[in-house]
Protein backbone atom coordinates (compact mmCIF):
# COMPACT_ATOMS: atom_id res chain seq x y z
CA UNK A 1 0.00 0.00 0.00
CA UNK A 2 1.20 3.55 -0.85
CA UNK A 3 1.37 6.08 1.92
CA UNK A 4 -0.78 8.91 2.33
CA UNK A 5 0.27 12.10 0.30
CA UNK A 6 2.44 9.95 -1.81
CA UNK A 7 2.37 11.29 -5.86
CA UNK A 8 -0.01 8.72 -7.15
CA UNK A 9 2.22 6.33 -9.17
CA UNK A 10 -0.13 6.41 -12.43
CA UNK A 11 -0.05 10.18 -12.59
CA UNK A 12 3.40 9.98 -15.04
CA UNK A 13 2.09 7.15 -16.62
CA UNK A 14 -1.84 9.49 -17.69
CA UNK A 15 0.65 12.67 -18.40
CA UNK A 16 2.66 10.65 -20.95
CA UNK A 17 -0.60 9.23 -22.55
CA UNK A 18 -1.92 12.93 -22.68
CA UNK A 19 1.73 14.12 -24.24
CA UNK A 20 1.28 11.32 -26.77
CA UNK A 21 -2.47 12.27 -27.97
CA UNK A 22 -3.11 13.94 -31.14
CA UNK A 23 -6.95 13.45 -30.81
CA UNK A 24 -8.06 16.42 -29.75
CA UNK A 25 -11.49 15.20 -28.67
CA UNK A 26 -9.38 12.39 -26.96
CA UNK A 27 -6.70 15.14 -25.40
CA UNK A 28 -9.84 16.86 -23.91
CA UNK A 29 -11.62 13.85 -22.22
CA UNK A 30 -8.43 12.33 -20.87
CA UNK A 31 -7.53 15.95 -19.15
CA UNK A 32 -11.41 15.43 -17.27
CA UNK A 33 -10.20 11.72 -16.42
CA UNK A 34 -6.89 13.07 -14.74
CA UNK A 35 -8.72 16.42 -13.38
CA UNK A 36 -10.98 13.65 -11.84
CA UNK A 37 -8.62 11.28 -10.60
CA UNK A 38 -6.66 13.56 -8.82
CA UNK A 39 -9.15 15.29 -7.16
CA UNK A 40 -10.09 11.62 -5.46
CA UNK A 41 -6.74 11.24 -4.80
CA UNK A 42 -6.37 14.43 -2.86
CA UNK A 43 -9.86 13.94 -0.86
CA UNK A 44 -8.59 10.35 0.06
CA UNK A 45 -5.21 11.82 1.24
CA UNK A 46 -7.43 13.22 4.16
CA UNK A 47 -9.18 10.33 5.05
CA UNK A 48 -7.43 7.16 6.52
CA UNK A 49 -6.26 4.17 4.76
CA UNK A 50 -8.97 1.06 3.98
CA UNK A 51 -8.73 -1.64 6.55
CA UNK A 52 -7.21 -5.11 4.79
CA UNK A 53 -8.09 -8.69 6.35
CA UNK A 54 -6.75 -11.81 5.09
CA UNK A 55 -7.47 -15.34 5.58
CA UNK A 56 -5.20 -14.87 9.36
CA UNK A 57 -8.04 -12.26 10.34
CA UNK A 58 -11.38 -13.76 8.81
CA UNK A 59 -12.49 -17.29 9.52
CA UNK A 60 -14.36 -18.50 6.40
CA UNK A 61 -17.01 -20.89 6.70
CA UNK A 62 -15.58 -23.63 5.23
CA UNK A 63 -12.96 -23.64 7.88
CA UNK A 64 -15.65 -23.59 10.67
CA UNK A 65 -16.05 -27.23 10.57
CA UNK A 66 -17.37 -27.44 14.23
CA UNK A 67 -20.39 -25.73 12.77
CA UNK A 68 -21.38 -27.54 9.99
CA UNK A 69 -20.50 -31.31 10.41
CA UNK A 70 -23.45 -31.85 12.32
CA UNK A 71 -25.54 -30.81 9.61
CA UNK A 72 -23.69 -33.52 7.85
CA UNK A 73 -24.06 -36.43 10.12
CA UNK A 74 -25.45 -39.30 8.71
CA UNK A 75 -26.31 -37.96 5.37
CA UNK A 76 -25.01 -38.52 1.40
CA UNK A 77 -23.45 -34.82 0.48
CA UNK A 78 -22.59 -33.03 -2.90
CA UNK A 79 -20.48 -29.93 -2.95
CA UNK A 80 -20.68 -27.39 -5.56
CA UNK A 81 -16.81 -26.47 -5.26
CA UNK A 82 -13.48 -25.46 -7.45
CA UNK A 83 -9.81 -24.77 -6.35
CA UNK A 84 -10.49 -22.14 -4.43
CA UNK A 85 -12.57 -24.38 -1.64
CA UNK A 86 -9.98 -24.54 1.32
CA UNK A 87 -9.68 -24.55 4.23
CA UNK A 88 -6.01 -23.66 4.86
CA UNK A 89 -4.17 -25.23 2.25
CA UNK A 90 -6.07 -28.66 2.05
CA UNK A 91 -9.28 -28.92 0.09
CA UNK A 92 -12.58 -28.61 1.44
CA UNK A 93 -13.33 -31.97 -0.34
CA UNK A 94 -10.27 -33.82 0.91
CA UNK A 95 -11.30 -32.43 4.50
CA UNK A 96 -14.56 -33.69 4.25
CA UNK A 97 -13.38 -37.32 3.56
CA UNK A 98 -11.35 -37.43 6.24
CA UNK A 99 -13.04 -36.29 9.63
CA UNK A 100 -15.33 -39.25 7.76
CA UNK A 101 -18.53 -36.97 5.62
CA UNK A 102 -20.07 -39.52 2.92
CA UNK A 103 -19.46 -37.29 0.12
CA UNK A 104 -21.21 -38.69 -3.05
CA UNK A 105 -19.58 -36.61 -5.96
CA UNK A 106 -18.44 -33.09 -7.08
CA UNK A 107 -20.09 -31.15 -9.38
CA UNK A 108 -17.70 -28.45 -10.82
CA UNK A 109 -18.88 -24.70 -12.01
CA UNK A 110 -17.04 -22.64 -14.51
CA UNK A 111 -13.63 -23.57 -15.16
CA UNK A 112 -13.49 -26.88 -13.95
CA UNK A 113 -13.15 -28.54 -10.15
CA UNK A 114 -9.38 -27.41 -10.56
CA UNK A 115 -9.96 -24.32 -11.91
CA UNK A 116 -7.83 -24.53 -15.10
CA UNK A 117 -10.10 -24.13 -17.81
CA UNK A 118 -10.50 -21.31 -20.41
CA UNK A 119 -13.54 -19.35 -19.64
CA UNK A 120 -16.62 -20.96 -21.88
CA UNK A 121 -14.78 -23.89 -22.33
CA UNK A 122 -16.79 -26.88 -22.50
CA UNK A 123 -16.03 -28.93 -19.34
CA UNK A 124 -16.46 -32.76 -19.79
CA UNK A 125 -17.96 -34.99 -16.42
CA UNK A 126 -14.85 -36.75 -15.02
CA UNK A 127 -13.57 -38.81 -12.03
CA UNK A 128 -11.20 -36.67 -9.29
CA UNK A 129 -7.80 -38.50 -10.19
CA UNK A 130 -6.91 -37.53 -6.16
CA UNK A 131 -10.15 -38.65 -4.50
CA UNK A 132 -12.01 -40.99 -7.24
CA UNK A 133 -15.00 -39.44 -6.71
CA UNK A 134 -17.27 -38.26 -9.78
CA UNK A 135 -16.85 -34.83 -10.97
CA UNK A 136 -20.01 -33.27 -12.82
CA UNK A 137 -19.88 -29.85 -14.76
CA UNK A 138 -22.14 -27.39 -14.34
CA UNK A 139 -21.29 -25.28 -16.89
CA UNK A 140 -22.92 -25.50 -20.74
CA UNK A 141 -26.23 -27.34 -21.33
CA UNK A 142 -25.78 -28.75 -18.21
CA UNK A 143 -26.20 -26.06 -16.08
CA UNK A 144 -28.76 -27.82 -13.03
CA UNK A 145 -28.17 -30.92 -11.36
CA UNK A 146 -30.91 -33.11 -13.03
CA UNK A 147 -32.67 -35.36 -10.50
CA UNK A 148 -30.28 -38.40 -11.66
CA UNK A 149 -27.33 -36.70 -10.39
CA UNK A 150 -29.23 -35.84 -6.85
CA UNK A 151 -31.40 -39.40 -6.25
CA UNK A 152 -28.62 -40.50 -4.03
CA UNK A 153 -27.92 -37.32 -1.95
CA UNK A 154 -29.53 -35.45 0.69
CA UNK A 155 -27.91 -32.29 1.12
CA UNK A 156 -25.41 -29.91 -1.32
CA UNK A 157 -22.73 -27.60 -0.39
CA UNK A 158 -21.84 -24.77 -2.04
CA UNK A 159 -18.43 -23.22 -1.76
CA UNK A 160 -16.84 -21.00 -3.90
CA UNK A 161 -14.85 -17.68 -3.79
CA UNK A 162 -16.65 -15.02 -5.28
CA UNK A 163 -15.86 -11.63 -6.30
CA UNK A 164 -18.80 -9.66 -6.27
CA UNK A 165 -19.90 -9.44 -9.63
CA UNK A 166 -23.06 -10.00 -11.63
CA UNK A 167 -21.22 -11.70 -14.18
CA UNK A 168 -19.10 -13.45 -12.87
CA UNK A 169 -20.69 -17.09 -13.19
CA UNK A 170 -20.31 -18.90 -9.63
CA UNK A 171 -23.46 -17.08 -8.73
CA UNK A 172 -25.27 -18.08 -11.35
CA UNK A 173 -24.40 -21.38 -10.53
CA UNK A 174 -25.39 -21.39 -7.25
CA UNK A 175 -29.22 -20.06 -8.55
CA UNK A 176 -29.27 -23.42 -10.75
CA UNK A 177 -28.41 -25.74 -8.03
CA UNK A 178 -30.85 -23.67 -5.24
CA UNK A 179 -33.08 -24.45 -7.92
CA UNK A 180 -32.68 -27.77 -8.35
CA UNK A 181 -32.32 -28.60 -4.41
CA UNK A 182 -36.24 -26.74 -4.44
CA UNK A 183 -37.59 -29.20 -7.04
CA UNK A 184 -36.34 -32.51 -5.60
CA UNK A 185 -36.63 -31.72 -2.06
CA UNK A 186 -32.67 -31.52 -1.19
CA UNK A 187 -30.93 -29.40 1.45
CA UNK A 188 -28.76 -26.54 0.03
CA UNK A 189 -25.89 -25.48 2.63
CA UNK A 190 -23.80 -22.39 1.44
CA UNK A 191 -20.54 -22.04 3.44
CA UNK A 192 -19.81 -18.23 2.86
CA UNK A 193 -16.59 -16.27 2.24
CA UNK A 194 -15.69 -13.37 2.41
CA UNK A 195 -17.05 -10.48 -1.17
CA UNK A 196 -13.50 -8.89 -1.82
CA UNK A 197 -15.59 -6.23 -3.70
CA UNK A 198 -18.33 -6.16 -1.27
CA UNK A 199 -17.38 -2.74 0.70
CA UNK A 200 -19.56 -1.32 -2.36
CA UNK A 201 -22.61 -1.28 -4.84
CA UNK A 202 -22.33 0.50 -8.38
CA UNK A 203 -23.30 -0.33 -11.90
CA UNK A 204 -26.73 -0.85 -13.70
CA UNK A 205 -29.10 -2.63 -12.55
CA UNK A 206 -30.38 -6.08 -14.82
CA UNK A 207 -33.21 -5.76 -16.99
CA UNK A 208 -35.09 -8.90 -17.40
CA UNK A 209 -34.96 -9.21 -20.93
CA UNK A 210 -31.08 -9.13 -20.89
CA UNK A 211 -31.33 -11.80 -18.34
CA UNK A 212 -28.94 -15.13 -19.49
CA UNK A 213 -26.29 -17.18 -17.59
CA UNK A 214 -23.84 -14.03 -17.38
CA UNK A 215 -26.63 -12.00 -15.19
CA UNK A 216 -29.31 -14.40 -13.68
CA UNK A 217 -30.64 -11.92 -10.96
CA UNK A 218 -32.10 -7.66 -11.21
CA UNK A 219 -29.07 -6.86 -9.44
CA UNK A 220 -26.59 -4.24 -10.17
CA UNK A 221 -22.93 -5.20 -12.09
CA UNK A 222 -21.24 -5.14 -8.75
CA UNK A 223 -23.85 -6.06 -5.74
CA UNK A 224 -22.30 -5.71 -2.21
CA UNK A 225 -23.31 -9.20 -1.05
CA UNK A 226 -21.53 -12.17 -0.48
CA UNK A 227 -22.91 -15.79 -1.72
CA UNK A 228 -24.66 -16.29 1.64
CA UNK A 229 -26.62 -13.12 1.48
CA UNK A 230 -27.10 -13.22 -2.22
CA UNK A 231 -28.34 -17.05 -1.49
CA UNK A 232 -31.21 -15.59 1.24
CA UNK A 233 -32.17 -12.89 -1.43
CA UNK A 234 -32.81 -15.51 -4.02
CA UNK A 235 -34.77 -17.34 -1.27
CA UNK A 236 -36.55 -14.10 0.10
CA UNK A 237 -37.46 -12.29 -3.25
CA UNK A 238 -38.64 -15.89 -5.07
CA UNK A 239 -36.54 -15.58 -7.91
CA UNK A 240 -35.76 -19.13 -8.71
CA UNK A 241 -38.71 -20.62 -10.91
CA UNK A 242 -42.00 -20.70 -9.98
CA UNK A 243 -41.42 -18.56 -6.93
CA UNK A 244 -40.27 -22.23 -4.77
CA UNK A 245 -37.50 -21.97 -2.25
CA UNK A 246 -34.78 -24.55 -0.95
CA UNK A 247 -34.13 -25.62 2.11
CA UNK A 248 -31.44 -23.15 2.44
CA UNK A 249 -28.70 -23.14 5.28
CA UNK A 250 -25.49 -21.45 5.80
CA UNK A 251 -22.54 -20.83 7.87
CA UNK A 252 -21.27 -17.26 8.45
CA UNK A 253 -17.24 -15.74 7.60
CA UNK A 254 -16.09 -15.10 11.39
CA UNK A 255 -14.74 -11.73 11.97
CA UNK A 256 -16.06 -10.39 8.62
CA UNK A 257 -17.62 -6.88 7.52
CA UNK A 258 -18.63 -5.05 4.64
CA UNK A 259 -16.28 -2.00 5.43
CA UNK A 260 -13.26 -4.30 5.64
CA UNK A 261 -11.44 -4.68 2.10
CA UNK A 262 -10.70 -8.53 1.83
CA UNK A 263 -7.22 -10.42 0.36
CA UNK A 264 -7.80 -13.40 -1.35
CA UNK A 265 -5.32 -15.99 -0.34
CA UNK A 266 -6.32 -18.11 -3.86
CA UNK A 267 -6.93 -17.15 -7.18
CA UNK A 268 -10.55 -17.41 -8.19
CA UNK A 269 -10.02 -18.05 -11.51
CA UNK A 270 -7.12 -18.57 -13.93
CA UNK A 271 -7.63 -15.07 -15.81
CA UNK A 272 -7.96 -13.30 -11.90
CA UNK A 273 -4.09 -14.17 -10.62
CA UNK A 274 -3.98 -11.01 -8.14
CA UNK A 275 -5.89 -8.50 -6.49
CA UNK A 276 -5.20 -5.79 -9.08
CA UNK A 277 -7.42 -8.82 -11.39
CA UNK A 278 -9.96 -9.07 -8.88
CA UNK A 279 -10.30 -5.22 -8.20
CA UNK A 280 -10.30 -4.24 -11.84
CA UNK A 281 -12.76 -6.68 -12.91
CA UNK A 282 -15.62 -5.09 -12.12
CA UNK A 283 -14.76 -2.51 -14.81
CA UNK A 284 -12.75 -4.43 -16.95
CA UNK A 285 -15.21 -7.43 -17.34
CA UNK A 286 -17.64 -5.15 -19.84
CA UNK A 287 -14.44 -4.91 -22.68
CA UNK A 288 -15.53 -8.81 -23.14
CA UNK A 289 -17.90 -7.71 -25.36
CA UNK A 290 -15.87 -5.25 -26.94
CA UNK A 291 -13.26 -5.12 -29.58
CA UNK A 292 -10.77 -4.57 -26.74
CA UNK A 293 -8.43 -6.95 -25.49
CA UNK A 294 -8.38 -7.69 -21.63
CA UNK A 295 -5.13 -9.06 -21.40
CA UNK A 296 -5.83 -12.61 -21.64
CA UNK A 297 -2.96 -14.59 -22.60
CA UNK A 298 -0.36 -12.67 -21.12
CA UNK A 299 0.71 -11.66 -17.37
CA UNK A 300 -1.50 -9.78 -16.79
CA UNK A 301 -5.23 -10.47 -17.67
CA UNK A 302 -7.63 -8.03 -16.21
CA UNK A 303 -5.37 -5.44 -15.67
CA UNK A 304 -4.45 -4.02 -19.39
CA UNK A 305 -5.95 -3.22 -22.53
CA UNK A 306 -5.67 -2.97 -25.90
CA UNK A 307 -6.13 -3.57 -29.71
CA UNK A 308 -3.90 -3.93 -32.97
CA UNK A 309 -5.47 -0.87 -33.67
CA UNK A 310 -5.24 1.68 -30.95
CA UNK A 311 -3.54 4.85 -31.19
CA UNK A 312 -1.97 7.36 -29.06
CA UNK A 313 -1.20 4.36 -26.32
CA UNK A 314 1.42 3.88 -23.79
CA UNK A 315 1.81 0.19 -23.59
CA UNK A 316 1.98 -2.97 -25.81
CA UNK A 317 1.65 -6.76 -25.35
CA UNK A 318 1.17 -9.47 -27.56
CA UNK A 319 -1.05 -12.33 -25.89
CA UNK A 320 0.17 -15.93 -26.25
CA UNK A 321 -1.35 -19.49 -25.24
CA UNK A 322 -1.23 -20.62 -21.77
CA UNK A 323 -3.13 -21.98 -19.10
CA UNK A 324 -6.43 -20.34 -18.67
CA UNK A 325 -6.37 -18.78 -22.42
CA UNK A 326 -5.52 -21.19 -25.08
CA UNK A 327 -6.57 -19.36 -28.17
CA UNK A 328 -6.99 -15.54 -26.45
CA UNK A 329 -7.81 -12.83 -28.41
CA UNK A 330 -5.35 -10.99 -31.22
CA UNK A 331 -2.70 -14.28 -30.26
CA UNK A 332 0.12 -13.08 -31.34
CA UNK A 333 -0.64 -9.96 -32.75
CA UNK A 334 0.96 -6.11 -31.19
CA UNK A 335 -1.60 -4.97 -29.27
CA UNK A 336 -1.15 -0.92 -28.15
CA UNK A 337 -3.46 0.22 -25.00
CA UNK A 338 -2.85 0.61 -21.76
CA UNK A 339 -1.12 -0.99 -18.13
CA UNK A 340 -3.99 -0.96 -15.79
CA UNK A 341 -2.15 -3.08 -12.93
CA UNK A 342 -0.81 -0.54 -10.56
CA UNK A 343 -4.14 1.82 -10.37
CA UNK A 344 -6.08 -1.94 -9.95
CA UNK A 345 -3.34 -2.19 -7.20
CA UNK A 346 -2.77 1.09 -5.51
CA UNK A 347 -5.66 3.18 -6.33
CA UNK A 348 -9.06 1.00 -6.58
CA UNK A 349 -9.66 0.52 -3.14
CA UNK A 350 -9.45 4.07 -2.42
CA UNK A 351 -12.30 4.61 -4.86
CA UNK A 352 -14.67 2.25 -4.49
CA UNK A 353 -16.50 2.21 -7.55
CA UNK A 354 -16.96 0.85 -11.24
CA UNK A 355 -15.07 2.91 -13.68
CA UNK A 356 -16.48 3.94 -17.23
CA UNK A 357 -14.24 6.24 -18.12
CA UNK A 358 -11.52 3.90 -19.75
CA UNK A 359 -14.27 2.26 -21.83
CA UNK A 360 -15.45 5.17 -23.16
CA UNK A 361 -12.25 6.64 -23.83
CA UNK A 362 -11.09 3.82 -25.68
CA UNK A 363 -14.45 3.91 -27.96
CA UNK A 364 -13.40 7.66 -28.42
CA UNK A 365 -10.59 6.53 -29.88
CA UNK A 366 -11.03 3.43 -31.83
CA UNK A 367 -11.00 3.24 -35.45
CA UNK A 368 -13.79 1.52 -36.57
CA UNK A 369 -16.46 2.56 -33.74
CA UNK A 370 -19.16 0.37 -35.86
CA UNK A 371 -17.56 -2.36 -34.85
CA UNK A 372 -16.55 -1.65 -31.36
CA UNK A 373 -19.07 -3.46 -29.73
CA UNK A 374 -19.35 -6.99 -30.57
CA UNK A 375 -22.43 -7.77 -33.03
CA UNK A 376 -23.33 -10.78 -31.03
CA UNK A 377 -25.28 -8.93 -28.13
CA UNK A 378 -22.82 -10.37 -25.60
CA UNK A 379 -21.72 -6.38 -24.21
CA UNK A 380 -25.61 -5.83 -24.01
CA UNK A 381 -25.80 -8.96 -21.59
CA UNK A 382 -22.70 -8.05 -19.57
CA UNK A 383 -24.05 -4.61 -18.63
CA UNK A 384 -27.69 -6.32 -18.31
CA UNK A 385 -29.51 -3.18 -21.09
CA UNK A 386 -29.00 -2.08 -24.05
CA UNK A 387 -28.87 1.67 -22.61
CA UNK A 388 -25.29 1.74 -21.49
CA UNK A 389 -24.34 0.73 -24.99
CA UNK A 390 -26.25 3.33 -26.16
CA UNK A 391 -24.86 6.19 -23.72
CA UNK A 392 -21.41 5.49 -24.97
CA UNK A 393 -21.80 5.79 -28.23
CA UNK A 394 -23.94 8.75 -27.93
CA UNK A 395 -20.98 10.96 -25.99
CA UNK A 396 -22.69 11.03 -22.27
CA UNK A 397 -20.28 11.92 -19.78
CA UNK A 398 -19.15 9.13 -16.78
CA UNK A 399 -21.19 11.27 -14.84
CA UNK A 400 -24.07 11.66 -17.14
CA UNK A 401 -24.01 7.48 -17.35
CA UNK A 402 -23.64 6.96 -13.61
CA UNK A 403 -26.50 9.44 -12.80
CA UNK A 404 -28.88 6.93 -15.00
CA UNK A 405 -28.14 4.37 -12.88
CA UNK A 406 -28.94 5.94 -9.56
CA UNK A 407 -32.39 5.16 -8.66
CA UNK A 408 -32.26 1.56 -9.76
CA UNK A 409 -29.18 1.39 -7.11
CA UNK A 410 -31.07 3.06 -4.31
CA UNK A 411 -34.21 0.62 -4.61
CA UNK A 412 -32.04 -2.30 -4.66
CA UNK A 413 -30.13 -1.04 -1.76
CA UNK A 414 -33.70 -1.35 0.21
CA UNK A 415 -33.95 -4.93 -0.72
CA UNK A 416 -29.82 -5.72 0.54
CA UNK A 417 -30.64 -4.76 3.80
CA UNK A 418 -33.39 -7.14 4.52
CA UNK A 419 -30.96 -9.94 3.67
CA UNK A 420 -27.16 -9.04 5.42
CA UNK A 421 -25.86 -10.98 7.51
CA UNK A 422 -22.55 -8.67 8.37
CA UNK A 423 -22.44 -4.83 9.78
CA UNK A 424 -22.36 -3.30 6.37
CA UNK A 425 -20.24 -0.20 5.07
CA UNK A 426 -23.66 2.26 4.87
Amino acid sequence: MPRMGRVPPLFSVLMDVLRAMKSSVFRRYWLLVIGYWLFGFSAFAQSAESKFKTDNEIKAGAARTELYLPLLKDKKVAVVANQTSVIGNTHLVDSLLALGVDVKKVFAPEHGFRGMADAGEHVKNARDKKTGLPVISLYGKNKKPSFEYLKDVDIVVFDIQDVGVRFYTYISTMHYVMQACAEYGREFLVLDRPNPNGDFIDGPMLEKEYQSFVGVHPIPLVHGLTVAELAQMINGEKWLKGGMKCDLKYILCENYSHMDSYHLSVKPSPNLPNMASVYLYPSLGLFEGTAISVGRGTDKPFQIIGHPDLENTTYSFKPKSMPGAKDPRYKKQHCNGFDLSEFGQNEMTKHRKLYLHWLIGTYQNYPDKENYFNKNGFFNLLAGNSTLQKQVKEGLSEKQIRQSWQEGLQEFKKIRKRYLLYEDFE
